[in-house]
């Protein structure tokens, strides 16, 4: 096993780059409740091999929301994330078993949508927001989130549903997001990735995420409810619409 911080497929000046991202993708999500996740799987799908986006992010993010749930856990819904956990499982037990190889437009467009109704449109029944409906809404994207890694936003925009209060909002969610992304250690490895040889990388950028969470943590506290549940959905709502400009452009709509 050969622990090195920079990885041979990866040169150090993007080491570097991704370390520094990581810490500022941290803290737009301290901030903004969202969004970080995504934009710093976009930076890592541009430099890094396909095999190890997925996992190498995976992990990355279960550091880095297992920091941010830690700092916030006086704000956490725990009975939020004692119905997601079941979910989590199942879903994440169908997704190892499967290995299937999801349309890259079908799930797109399907997070796209949901993230937008969720934003925009009416509130979905309290029904929804009760056991069954979380163990639901955590199975699926439990199960996606072993494929695509971008599940993050819909997951996000559940939860704002539930909470009006940006701490609860940003917690639950971190919570949620730390058992979303455990399984994937498990799954990856039984398939033969090797995260030996990322190790010190992946400790490094859990590191400055945690840097980048503190910090975004007390521009937090200076924000309203209601600045905050602004931004929150104006950064759900883009990231939306790239996964259906992604979708028209993986189905070959557009050119």
């Amino acid at each position: 096993m050969d622990l090195t911080l920079f990885p041979e497929a990866i040169n150090p000046t993007v080491a570097i780059f991704l370390l520094l991202a990581s810490a500022l993708t941290s803290m737009l999500t301290a901030v903004l409740g969202a969004g970080g996740g995504v934009l710093l799987l976009i930076l890592m799908a541009t430099w890094m091999p396909p095999v190890a986006i997925i996992p190498v992010h995976g992990m990355i993010q279960l550091g880095s929301n297992t920091g941010r749930a830690a700092l916030t856990r006086h704000h956490i819904d725990w009975k939020v994330i004692a119905a997601f956990t079941p979910g989590v499982i199942a879903g994440a037990a169908l997704g190892a078993w499967l290995l299937v190889d999801l349309p890259a437009h079908l799930w797109q467009l399907s997070i796209a949508v949901f993230v937008l109704y969720l934003c925009w449109g009416p509130k979905l029944p309290k029904a929804s927001f009760g056991p069954i409906g979380i163990f639901v809404a955590s199975g699926v994207t439990s199960f996606i989130s072993l494929f695509v890694g971008a599940t993050g936003p819909l997951v996000a925009a559940f939860i704002k549903q539930i909470h009006q209060d940006r701490f609860k909002t940003v917690a639950t969610f971190a919570a949620a997001m730390t058992l979303q992304h455990a399984p994937k250690a498990v799954v990856f490895g039984v398939a033969g990735f090797v995260f030996s040889d990322w190790l010190l990388f992946i400790l490094a950028m859990i590191a400055c995420g945690f840097a980048g969470t503190w910090l975004g943590l007390h521009v937090l506290k200076s924000m309203t409810n209601r600045w905050f549940s602004l931004a929150f959905n104006l950064v759900l709502t883009l990231l939306a619409l790239r996964l259906l400009w992604q979708a028209a452009g993986s189905a070959g709509w557009i050119s």
